[in-house]
Protein backbone atom coordinates (compact mmCIF):
# COMPACT_ATOMS: atom_id res chain seq x y z
CA UNK A 1 0.00 0.00 0.00
CA UNK A 2 0.84 3.34 -1.03
CA UNK A 3 0.91 6.11 1.50
CA UNK A 4 0.81 10.17 1.00
CA UNK A 5 2.88 12.39 3.32
CA UNK A 6 0.82 13.59 5.86
CA UNK A 7 2.37 16.16 7.25
CA UNK A 8 3.24 17.64 3.46
CA UNK A 9 -0.60 17.20 2.34
CA UNK A 10 -1.89 19.14 5.83
CA UNK A 11 0.89 21.89 5.42
CA UNK A 12 -0.82 22.66 1.64
CA UNK A 13 -4.34 22.40 2.41
CA UNK A 14 -3.44 25.04 5.95
CA UNK A 15 -1.72 27.23 3.12
CA UNK A 16 -4.26 27.19 0.66
CA UNK A 17 -6.94 27.94 3.44
CA UNK A 18 -5.29 31.26 4.30
CA UNK A 19 -5.67 32.98 0.85
CA UNK A 20 -9.01 34.59 0.47
CA UNK A 21 -9.99 34.01 4.29
CA UNK A 22 -12.17 37.12 5.65
CA UNK A 23 -12.74 38.31 9.48
CA UNK A 24 -15.73 36.14 9.40
CA UNK A 25 -13.27 32.93 8.88
CA UNK A 26 -15.42 32.37 5.34
CA UNK A 27 -13.32 32.22 2.35
CA UNK A 28 -13.86 34.09 -0.68
CA UNK A 29 -12.11 32.77 -3.58
CA UNK A 30 -14.85 33.55 -6.24
CA UNK A 31 -13.56 32.62 -10.24
CA UNK A 32 -10.82 34.65 -11.30
CA UNK A 33 -11.03 37.21 -8.32
CA UNK A 34 -8.09 38.46 -7.25
CA UNK A 35 -8.02 36.06 -4.49
CA UNK A 36 -8.65 33.12 -7.33
CA UNK A 37 -5.84 34.45 -8.79
CA UNK A 38 -3.74 34.30 -6.14
CA UNK A 39 -4.51 30.48 -5.20
CA UNK A 40 -3.35 29.80 -8.52
CA UNK A 41 -0.18 31.18 -8.00
CA UNK A 42 0.84 29.49 -5.02
CA UNK A 43 -0.92 26.14 -6.58
CA UNK A 44 1.58 26.65 -9.63
CA UNK A 45 4.52 27.33 -7.61
CA UNK A 46 3.79 24.10 -5.72
CA UNK A 47 3.87 22.23 -9.09
CA UNK A 48 7.45 23.72 -10.13
CA UNK A 49 8.61 23.38 -6.30
CA UNK A 50 7.56 19.45 -7.05
CA UNK A 51 9.84 19.51 -10.38
CA UNK A 52 6.40 18.32 -12.61
CA UNK A 53 5.51 19.80 -15.47
CA UNK A 54 2.46 22.95 -15.26
CA UNK A 55 0.09 23.46 -18.37
CA UNK A 56 -2.73 26.06 -18.19
CA UNK A 57 -5.04 25.41 -21.06
CA UNK A 58 -7.13 28.04 -22.50
CA UNK A 59 -9.56 27.72 -19.79
CA UNK A 60 -7.35 28.84 -17.13
CA UNK A 61 -7.88 25.27 -16.15
CA UNK A 62 -4.41 24.39 -14.33
CA UNK A 63 -2.60 20.96 -15.12
CA UNK A 64 0.20 18.95 -13.03
CA UNK A 65 1.57 16.44 -15.09
CA UNK A 66 4.03 13.56 -14.19
CA UNK A 67 4.92 10.69 -17.01
CA UNK A 68 5.35 10.79 -20.91
CA UNK A 69 3.07 12.58 -22.64
CA UNK A 70 4.61 12.26 -26.04
CA UNK A 71 4.00 8.67 -26.47
CA UNK A 72 0.06 9.91 -27.14
CA UNK A 73 -1.46 7.61 -24.38
CA UNK A 74 -4.16 8.75 -22.89
CA UNK A 75 -3.75 10.12 -18.83
CA UNK A 76 -5.27 9.13 -15.81
CA UNK A 77 -6.74 12.40 -14.63
CA UNK A 78 -7.71 13.17 -10.38
CA UNK A 79 -8.35 16.83 -9.19
CA UNK A 80 -11.02 19.47 -8.66
CA UNK A 81 -11.00 22.91 -8.00
CA UNK A 82 -9.74 26.04 -6.20
CA UNK A 83 -12.21 28.38 -6.72
CA UNK A 84 -15.09 28.90 -3.87
CA UNK A 85 -18.54 30.58 -3.08
CA UNK A 86 -19.08 33.81 -1.17
CA UNK A 87 -18.03 32.64 2.61
CA UNK A 88 -16.90 28.87 1.82
CA UNK A 89 -14.82 26.19 3.76
CA UNK A 90 -11.63 25.12 3.25
CA UNK A 91 -11.88 21.60 2.05
CA UNK A 92 -14.85 22.53 -0.91
CA UNK A 93 -13.02 21.52 -3.79
CA UNK A 94 -9.31 22.42 -2.78
CA UNK A 95 -9.49 18.93 -1.21
CA UNK A 96 -9.48 16.83 -4.25
CA UNK A 97 -6.22 19.29 -6.60
CA UNK A 98 -4.27 18.86 -3.37
CA UNK A 99 -4.72 15.59 -2.48
CA UNK A 100 -4.20 14.84 -6.51
CA UNK A 101 -0.91 17.12 -6.35
CA UNK A 102 0.09 14.86 -3.23
CA UNK A 103 -0.52 11.49 -4.98
CA UNK A 104 1.77 12.54 -8.12
CA UNK A 105 4.43 13.47 -5.66
CA UNK A 106 4.77 10.70 -3.90
CA UNK A 107 4.48 8.48 -7.46
CA UNK A 108 7.37 10.45 -8.01
CA UNK A 109 9.25 10.35 -5.50
CA UNK A 110 9.11 6.47 -5.25
CA UNK A 111 10.13 6.47 -8.78
CA UNK A 112 7.22 4.06 -9.58
CA UNK A 113 6.73 3.44 -13.25
CA UNK A 114 3.65 4.37 -15.22
CA UNK A 115 2.15 2.74 -18.02
CA UNK A 116 -0.35 5.91 -18.52
CA UNK A 117 0.81 9.33 -17.39
CA UNK A 118 -1.35 10.73 -14.60
CA UNK A 119 -2.83 14.44 -14.31
CA UNK A 120 -4.01 16.58 -11.16
CA UNK A 121 -6.42 19.32 -12.49
CA UNK A 122 -7.54 22.48 -11.01
CA UNK A 123 -11.03 23.40 -12.93
CA UNK A 124 -11.87 27.24 -13.71
CA UNK A 125 -14.79 28.11 -12.43
CA UNK A 126 -16.88 24.82 -10.89
CA UNK A 127 -18.79 27.04 -7.71
CA UNK A 128 -20.81 29.29 -10.48
CA UNK A 129 -19.94 32.66 -10.25
CA UNK A 130 -20.34 32.55 -14.11
CA UNK A 131 -22.97 29.62 -14.51
CA UNK A 132 -20.31 27.27 -12.95
CA UNK A 133 -18.36 23.93 -14.44
CA UNK A 134 -16.40 26.11 -16.96
CA UNK A 135 -13.48 24.62 -16.70
CA UNK A 136 -14.53 21.02 -16.97
CA UNK A 137 -16.87 22.06 -19.62
CA UNK A 138 -14.76 23.13 -21.76
CA UNK A 139 -12.48 20.51 -21.48
CA UNK A 140 -15.77 18.00 -22.23
CA UNK A 141 -15.90 20.65 -25.60
CA UNK A 142 -19.58 21.42 -24.17
CA UNK A 143 -18.72 25.59 -24.32
CA UNK A 144 -19.90 28.04 -27.45
CA UNK A 145 -19.17 31.46 -28.24
CA UNK A 146 -22.74 32.34 -27.01
CA UNK A 147 -22.36 30.28 -23.68
CA UNK A 148 -18.86 32.67 -23.21
CA UNK A 149 -20.80 35.76 -24.07
CA UNK A 150 -23.72 35.27 -22.13
CA UNK A 151 -21.59 34.55 -18.54
CA UNK A 152 -21.79 36.50 -16.28
CA UNK A 153 -21.97 36.98 -12.58
CA UNK A 154 -24.91 38.07 -10.18
CA UNK A 155 -23.34 42.14 -10.41
CA UNK A 156 -23.37 41.87 -14.52
CA UNK A 157 -19.48 41.36 -14.86
CA UNK A 158 -18.87 38.74 -17.57
CA UNK A 159 -16.57 36.15 -17.75
CA UNK A 160 -14.90 37.79 -21.35
CA UNK A 161 -14.04 40.83 -18.65
CA UNK A 162 -13.03 39.54 -15.21
CA UNK A 163 -10.78 37.23 -17.12
CA UNK A 164 -9.41 39.91 -19.40
CA UNK A 165 -8.38 41.67 -16.28
CA UNK A 166 -5.90 38.91 -15.42
CA UNK A 167 -4.43 38.61 -19.14
CA UNK A 168 -6.60 35.82 -20.10
CA UNK A 169 -9.22 35.12 -23.13
CA UNK A 170 -12.83 33.74 -22.69
CA UNK A 171 -12.57 32.97 -25.91
CA UNK A 172 -9.91 30.55 -25.65
CA UNK A 173 -11.86 28.29 -23.59
CA UNK A 174 -12.93 26.43 -26.91
CA UNK A 175 -9.28 25.27 -27.60
CA UNK A 176 -9.23 23.80 -23.87
CA UNK A 177 -11.02 20.39 -25.45
CA UNK A 178 -9.43 17.50 -25.08
CA UNK A 179 -10.29 14.38 -27.23
CA UNK A 180 -11.56 11.61 -25.35
CA UNK A 181 -9.05 9.16 -26.29
CA UNK A 182 -6.78 11.52 -24.93
CA UNK A 183 -8.34 9.96 -21.08
CA UNK A 184 -7.75 6.87 -19.44
CA UNK A 185 -10.27 8.11 -17.02
CA UNK A 186 -10.53 10.65 -14.16
CA UNK A 187 -11.39 10.24 -10.79
CA UNK A 188 -12.37 12.83 -8.06
CA UNK A 189 -11.53 13.16 -4.04
CA UNK A 190 -13.94 15.05 -2.58
CA UNK A 191 -15.94 15.91 0.76
CA UNK A 192 -19.35 14.51 0.68
CA UNK A 193 -21.12 17.63 1.70
CA UNK A 194 -23.97 15.97 3.45
CA UNK A 195 -23.92 13.91 6.78
CA UNK A 196 -24.18 10.07 5.55
CA UNK A 197 -20.73 8.94 6.48
CA UNK A 198 -20.24 11.32 9.77
CA UNK A 199 -23.52 9.98 11.02
CA UNK A 200 -22.53 6.08 10.27
CA UNK A 201 -19.34 6.66 11.42
CA UNK A 202 -17.46 5.92 8.10
CA UNK A 203 -13.86 7.33 6.81
CA UNK A 204 -14.91 6.62 2.60
CA UNK A 205 -17.64 6.39 0.56
CA UNK A 206 -17.70 4.97 -2.90
CA UNK A 207 -19.99 7.45 -5.17
CA UNK A 208 -22.11 4.99 -7.60
CA UNK A 209 -23.36 7.81 -9.23
CA UNK A 210 -24.25 11.62 -9.36
CA UNK A 211 -27.50 13.28 -9.17
CA UNK A 212 -29.10 15.29 -12.05
CA UNK A 213 -31.37 18.12 -11.66
CA UNK A 214 -33.38 20.73 -12.95
CA UNK A 215 -34.31 24.49 -11.56
CA UNK A 216 -37.14 26.52 -12.53
CA UNK A 217 -37.56 30.14 -11.99
CA UNK A 218 -41.34 29.55 -11.52
CA UNK A 219 -44.07 32.73 -11.54
CA UNK A 220 -47.33 32.73 -10.39
CA UNK A 221 -49.57 35.66 -11.08
CA UNK A 222 -52.51 37.19 -9.72
CA UNK A 223 -53.74 40.39 -8.97
CA UNK A 224 -52.07 43.09 -6.02
CA UNK A 225 -54.48 45.39 -4.09
CA UNK A 226 -55.63 46.33 -1.14
CA UNK A 227 -55.05 44.50 1.55
CA UNK A 228 -57.22 45.84 3.95
CA UNK A 229 -60.28 46.28 1.28
CA UNK A 230 -60.41 43.30 -0.72
CA UNK A 231 -62.51 40.18 1.23
CA UNK A 232 -60.55 36.66 1.33
CA UNK A 233 -62.83 35.01 -1.27
CA UNK A 234 -62.32 38.06 -3.86
CA UNK A 235 -58.84 37.75 -4.05
CA UNK A 236 -55.75 36.33 -6.23
CA UNK A 237 -53.46 36.36 -4.13
CA UNK A 238 -49.86 35.02 -5.29
CA UNK A 239 -48.64 33.65 -2.33
CA UNK A 240 -51.33 31.46 -1.37
CA UNK A 241 -50.55 30.07 -4.36
CA UNK A 242 -46.58 29.68 -3.59
CA UNK A 243 -47.59 28.54 -0.40
CA UNK A 244 -50.27 26.19 -1.62
CA UNK A 245 -47.30 24.61 -3.86
CA UNK A 246 -44.39 24.37 -0.86
CA UNK A 247 -47.41 22.10 0.97
CA UNK A 248 -47.25 20.00 -1.83
CA UNK A 249 -43.72 19.34 -2.14
CA UNK A 250 -43.25 16.46 -0.06
CA UNK A 251 -46.46 14.76 -2.01
CA UNK A 252 -45.35 15.04 -5.37
CA UNK A 253 -41.91 13.58 -4.30
CA UNK A 254 -43.48 10.68 -2.58
CA UNK A 255 -45.96 9.91 -5.28
CA UNK A 256 -43.66 10.18 -8.13
CA UNK A 257 -40.46 10.02 -6.99
CA UNK A 258 -37.77 7.47 -5.30
CA UNK A 259 -36.36 7.16 -1.72
CA UNK A 260 -33.40 9.68 -3.28
CA UNK A 261 -35.44 12.26 -4.69
CA UNK A 262 -35.29 15.65 -2.91
CA UNK A 263 -36.94 19.20 -4.39
CA UNK A 264 -36.10 22.62 -2.93
CA UNK A 265 -37.61 26.21 -2.87
CA UNK A 266 -34.76 27.82 -2.45
CA UNK A 267 -35.47 31.56 -3.09
CA UNK A 268 -38.44 33.64 -2.92
CA UNK A 269 -40.05 37.00 -4.28
CA UNK A 270 -43.07 38.78 -3.42
CA UNK A 271 -44.13 41.71 -5.63
CA UNK A 272 -45.16 44.59 -4.65
CA UNK A 273 -43.83 43.72 -1.69
CA UNK A 274 -45.47 45.81 0.65
CA UNK A 275 -46.99 44.99 3.97
CA UNK A 276 -50.56 46.09 3.27
CA UNK A 277 -50.53 45.11 -0.65
CA UNK A 278 -51.71 41.49 -1.85
CA UNK A 279 -48.50 39.77 -3.34
CA UNK A 280 -49.91 40.12 -7.49
CA UNK A 281 -46.56 38.02 -8.49
CA UNK A 282 -45.02 35.55 -6.36
CA UNK A 283 -41.52 34.18 -8.20
CA UNK A 284 -39.73 31.54 -6.85
CA UNK A 285 -37.15 29.03 -7.74
CA UNK A 286 -38.11 24.91 -7.90
CA UNK A 287 -34.99 22.88 -8.12
CA UNK A 288 -35.68 18.97 -8.25
CA UNK A 289 -32.55 16.10 -7.73
CA UNK A 290 -32.33 12.34 -8.34
CA UNK A 291 -30.23 9.85 -9.59
CA UNK A 292 -32.30 8.35 -12.53
CA UNK A 293 -33.04 10.26 -15.18
CA UNK A 294 -36.46 8.60 -16.55
CA UNK A 295 -37.61 9.69 -12.33
CA UNK A 296 -36.72 13.47 -12.81
CA UNK A 297 -38.52 13.56 -16.21
CA UNK A 298 -41.65 11.76 -13.93
CA UNK A 299 -41.32 14.66 -11.16
CA UNK A 300 -41.28 17.51 -13.81
CA UNK A 301 -44.47 16.36 -15.11
CA UNK A 302 -45.90 16.11 -11.55
CA UNK A 303 -44.57 19.79 -10.75
CA UNK A 304 -46.27 21.40 -13.86
CA UNK A 305 -49.14 19.52 -13.32
CA UNK A 306 -49.26 20.13 -9.72
CA UNK A 307 -48.50 23.58 -10.32
CA UNK A 308 -50.65 24.15 -12.65
CA UNK A 309 -53.74 23.00 -11.21
CA UNK A 310 -53.13 24.97 -7.74
CA UNK A 311 -52.95 28.42 -10.56
CA UNK A 312 -56.28 27.68 -12.00
CA UNK A 313 -57.86 27.05 -8.58
CA UNK A 314 -56.67 30.25 -7.05
CA UNK A 315 -57.41 32.18 -10.74
CA UNK A 316 -53.11 32.67 -10.99
CA UNK A 317 -51.11 32.84 -13.87
CA UNK A 318 -48.91 30.18 -14.31
CA UNK A 319 -45.55 30.64 -16.20
CA UNK A 320 -41.32 28.56 -15.47
CA UNK A 321 -38.22 28.95 -17.25
CA UNK A 322 -35.76 26.38 -17.23
CA UNK A 323 -33.17 27.97 -15.66
CA UNK A 324 -30.54 24.62 -15.28
CA UNK A 325 -30.95 21.14 -16.41
CA UNK A 326 -28.07 18.73 -15.75
CA UNK A 327 -28.18 15.09 -16.55
CA UNK A 328 -27.44 12.04 -13.93
CA UNK A 329 -24.51 10.38 -14.40
CA UNK A 330 -23.64 6.50 -13.15
CA UNK A 331 -19.71 6.24 -11.99
CA UNK A 332 -17.87 3.74 -13.74
CA UNK A 333 -17.97 0.49 -12.46
CA UNK A 334 -14.55 -1.14 -13.14
CA UNK A 335 -13.36 2.00 -11.46
CA UNK A 336 -15.15 1.50 -8.73
CA UNK A 337 -14.15 -1.95 -8.21
CA UNK A 338 -10.29 -0.55 -8.17
CA UNK A 339 -11.81 1.78 -5.11
CA UNK A 340 -13.72 -0.65 -3.53
CA UNK A 341 -10.01 -3.08 -3.21
CA UNK A 342 -8.33 -0.42 -2.24
CA UNK A 343 -10.79 0.93 0.28
CA UNK A 344 -11.13 -2.68 1.97
CA UNK A 345 -7.05 -2.83 1.65
CA UNK A 346 -6.82 0.04 4.25
CA UNK A 347 -9.26 -1.38 7.00
CA UNK A 348 -12.35 0.88 5.78
CA UNK A 349 -15.84 -0.60 4.92
CA UNK A 350 -17.20 -0.98 2.11
CA UNK A 351 -19.93 1.56 1.61
CA UNK A 352 -21.48 2.36 -1.56
CA UNK A 353 -23.53 5.74 -1.72
CA UNK A 354 -24.98 8.89 -4.68
CA UNK A 355 -23.74 12.19 -4.41
CA UNK A 356 -26.48 14.45 -4.08
CA UNK A 357 -24.30 17.65 -5.23
CA UNK A 358 -22.48 17.89 -8.89
CA UNK A 359 -19.40 18.15 -9.26
CA UNK A 360 -16.64 18.64 -12.36
CA UNK A 361 -17.02 14.28 -12.26
CA UNK A 362 -20.40 14.98 -13.44
CA UNK A 363 -19.26 16.91 -16.36
CA UNK A 364 -15.79 14.41 -17.17
CA UNK A 365 -18.37 11.44 -17.41
CA UNK A 366 -18.91 12.72 -20.56
CA UNK A 367 -15.60 12.30 -22.02
CA UNK A 368 -13.79 9.23 -20.11
CA UNK A 369 -14.60 6.62 -17.29
CA UNK A 370 -15.43 8.51 -14.01
CA UNK A 371 -15.77 8.01 -10.72
CA UNK A 372 -15.56 9.75 -6.96
CA UNK A 373 -14.23 9.23 -4.08
CA UNK A 374 -16.72 10.65 -0.80
CA UNK A 375 -14.87 11.60 2.55
CA UNK A 376 -17.25 12.78 5.68
CA UNK A 377 -18.09 16.47 6.12
CA UNK A 378 -18.98 16.88 10.27
CA UNK A 379 -22.34 16.72 10.74
CA UNK A 380 -23.06 17.22 6.88
CA UNK A 381 -21.67 20.82 7.30
CA UNK A 382 -20.22 22.50 3.88
CA UNK A 383 -20.50 25.79 1.72
CA UNK A 384 -19.63 27.26 5.13
CA UNK A 385 -16.60 28.25 7.49
CA UNK A 386 -17.85 25.46 9.87
CA UNK A 387 -16.75 22.99 7.10
CA UNK A 388 -14.64 20.48 8.36
CA UNK A 389 -13.47 16.71 8.22
CA UNK A 390 -11.17 14.45 10.57
CA UNK A 391 -7.94 14.44 9.39
CA UNK A 392 -7.52 10.96 9.57
CA UNK A 393 -10.84 11.09 7.50
CA UNK A 394 -8.87 12.94 4.88
CA UNK A 395 -5.53 10.63 5.54
CA UNK A 396 -7.58 7.73 4.64
CA UNK A 397 -9.45 9.09 1.67
CA UNK A 398 -6.01 10.29 -0.57
CA UNK A 399 -4.79 6.67 0.58
CA UNK A 400 -7.71 5.63 -1.53
CA UNK A 401 -7.01 8.28 -4.56
CA UNK A 402 -3.30 7.21 -4.37
CA UNK A 403 -3.74 3.75 -4.51
CA UNK A 404 -6.61 4.01 -7.13
CA UNK A 405 -4.64 6.08 -9.16
CA UNK A 406 -1.49 4.10 -9.52
CA UNK A 407 -3.22 1.13 -10.07
CA UNK A 408 -5.01 2.90 -13.17
CA UNK A 409 -1.96 4.18 -14.53
CA UNK A 410 0.86 1.31 -13.67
Amino acid sequence: MLKINSQRLQSDIDTLAGIGRAENHGLYRQAFSDNDMLARQWFCQRIEQAQLQVHIDGAANIHARLGEFANNKPSVMTGSHLDTIPGAGHLDGALGVLSGLECLRVIQEQGLSLTYPLEVVSFSDEEGRFGGMFGSQAIAGQLTPKRIYDAVDPDGLSISDAMQAHGLNAMDALNANRPPESLKAFVELHIEQGPVLHRQGLSVGIVEGINGLFKWLVRLKGQANHAGSTPMDMRRDAFHGLAEVAMQVDRVLEENGSARSVATIGHVQLSPGAANVIPGVAEFTLEVRDIDEQVLEILADAFRRTISAIARRRDLMFEFEVLSRIHPVKCDRAIQEVIKQHVLELGCADFTMPSGAAHDSQIMATITSAAMIFVPSKEGRSHSPDEWTAWEDIEQGANVLLNTLYTLAK
